[in-house]
């Protein structure tokens, strides 16, 4: 795991980890992140971040942002 990042969305901080980073390039789909100390599966379809399986239930446009801060921070 790398070090915590932050990102604000819609007024609130959320502190996020990318795990396995050195195996994301530029034709990775699905991203597995810890956000707030909880395990999320990101999966992009047609340029579109979603959740993926899950009991956690997130904002749709919060799924969005996180996956294009980890596309900006890591060139995807």
């Amino acid at each position: 795991m790398g070090l915590p990042l932050r990102m604000t969305f819609n007024e609130q901080d959320y502190v996020y980890q990318i795990i396995n980073s050195n195996l994301i390039n530029k034709n990775t789909t699905e991203l597995e992140l810890m956000l707030n100390g909880e395990k999320v599966i990101l999966a992009k379809e047609n340029a579109v971040w979603k959740l993926k399986d899950g009991d956690l239930q997130l904002d749709a446009d919060l799924i969005q942002a996180l996956g294009r801060s980890v596309s900006l921070r890591l060139r995807m």
